[in-house]
């Protein structure tokens, strides 16, 4: 690790603007810490907060009546992983992304990629926002490329995106385009065991490669495969955007179910 890397995730003893420690606490982007503490919704020690301000450690941060905290600098990378690397964090694991990426901090993977396929992985330290995305994972898109081993059909698109039988229950409608002869995209809400390479098998296609090229916003662009970027400020802020979109839509339906 060179001496900038280690400066960059060791030094966490100074203060900190209060903005920066509520988006590495996976509270939300800068962007909104501040709007938070311009609608006095943030308070540090008791004291409600003022934009610009400097958090040191040991001091108290709540956003409402909810106490959050800074264990680490928060981080978020773009991976693209090659096929045959797994995603778990048993280090016993030869192939294992978290050996595989050796990144400098500890980081773990938010929604896997299965050792056949290939593509766009997020990966950060914080839990929270893994949480988030996962409470969310129902309903927030990951898109596909997919060739197979036949050529396509009206049909088969037709089927796809209808909803194919798997795993004792029927896959949710979903967007699938032809893109070539044996290729197409597609788009999923869902996060069933395999889902494309079992719906595929269902309906008498094989899978002959899986590049997933989106997760909700962060798309894998022109990254290399075996490379990773940081995600940027732009796009955490699209990300925390349609969390909190998602999480507002699941308060409702449940309070919908609730009055039912």
């Amino acid at each position: 690790m060179s001496n900038r890397i280690r400066d960059e995730f060791l030094q966490k003893k100074e203060p900190v603007r209060l903005n920066k420690y509520l988006s590495e606490a996976g509270v939300c982007s800068r962007r909104e810490a501040d709007r938070l503490i311009e609608k006095g919704q943030v308070t540090v020690d008791g004291e409600t907060a003022v934009t610009g301000m400097r958090v040191a450690p040991g001091q108290e941060v709540k956003v409402g009546r909810k106490v959050v905290s800074r264990q680490d600098e928060m981080v978020l990378l773009a991976v693209n992983k090659p096929r045959g690397i797994v995603c778990t964090e048993d280090r016993r694991e030869r192939d294992s992304i978290v050996r595989f990426l050796n990144y400098p901090v500890r980081v773990t993977y938010a929604g896997r990629l299965d050792k056949d396929s290939r593509g766009l992985l997020l990966m950060t330290n914080n839990g929270d926002i893994i949480n988030r995305m996962m409470r969310a994972a129902n309903r927030h898109e990951k898109e596909y490329r997919v060739t197979v081993d036949k050529e396509i059909t009206d049909e088969f698109i037709a089927q796809m995106s209808g909803g194919v039988e798997i795993l004792d229950t029927v896959t949710r409608p979903c967007q699938v385009e032809k893109i070539g002869k044996y290729t197409f995209s597609i788009i999923l809400t869902q996060g069933m065991n395999r889902q494309i390479r079992r719906m595929c098998s269902a309906l008498g296609y094989e899978v002959r490669d899986l590049l997933r090229v989106r997760v909700m916003n962060i798309r894998l662009g022109s990254l290399k495969e075996g490379q990773y970027r940081k995600v940027t400020d732009a796009e955490l802020e699209e990300l925390y955007k349609m969390i909190n979109r998602q999480e507002a839509a699941d308060g409702r339906t449940d309070r919908k179910q609730g009055r039912s």
